[in-house]
């Protein structure tokens, strides 16, 4: 049985939550190294490409997040065999990435200059690809965004709403969800009501 250590930042959410809740669903142990933003400055030049999360797999380290969701979502029944249900769990996952790659761009920024960075974001492309999002998910009947049933995509769209309803980025309204794409908010409920995923933050808060 291989040992597995997921690293990314003390936090529940990010781009390491869908591994960390694929892992749990499965019933596969694994380390849940949670670490300070002091400590990934330490860790940074050690790491594959500089960013987390990383998993170690008996030793040794490996990147990519959408590439772990997958290994991790196989191993868990959370990913199609069916090639194209695969694409659409795959074009969803990236264009998750897309927004999460946008958001982060306004990192860094201060004071007016994020302030007009985030309401740009928020009124064009990440409004643009959550109405994308929306889409995608009715085209596939309202419930699951791909194989009928709840995939790493799922997972990786709840990791999303969660942040952008939080109020964590400032400057994007936590309504943008609702407003752009209402069948999301339904969504998200309807994922957090999985047993697999509420028993994790069932434990999680305990």
């Amino acid at each position: 049985m291989s040992t597995i250590k997921i690293i990314y930042f003390d936090l529940d959410g990010g781009r390491a939550e869908p591994i960390r809740l694929a892992l749990s669903i499965a019933n596969t142990e694994f380390e849940d190294k949670r670490i300070s933003f002091p400590e990934f400055g330490e860790l940074k030049s050690t790491l594959p490409l500089g960013a987390v999360p990383v998993a170690e797999i008996d030793g040794e380290t490996y990147t990519q997040c959408n590439a772990l969701n997958r290994y991790f979502g196989k191993q868990a029944g959370l990913y199609p065999d069916d090639a194209w249900q695969a694409f659409l769990c795959d074009e969803v996952m990236d264009i998750i990435e897309d927004a999460s790659n946008a958001m982060g761009k306004t990192m860094g920024l201060q004071g007016d200059a994020l302030k007009a960075a985030r309401e740009e974001l928020a009124s064009g492309k990440l409004a643009s690809i959550l109405r994308l999002l929306n889409k995608r998910l009715e085209d596939a009947g309202s419930e699951y965004f791909a194989d009928s049933k709840l995939t790493m995509a799922d997972l990786k769209m709840l990791e999303l709403l969660g942040t952008l309803t939080s109020g964590f980025f400032d400057h994007i309204p936590t309504d943008i969800v609702q407003k752009q794409a209402p069948l999301l908010v339904t969504h998200m409920q309807k994922v957090m009501s999985d047993q697999g995923v509420s028993a994790y933050y069932q434990k999680r808060s305990q």
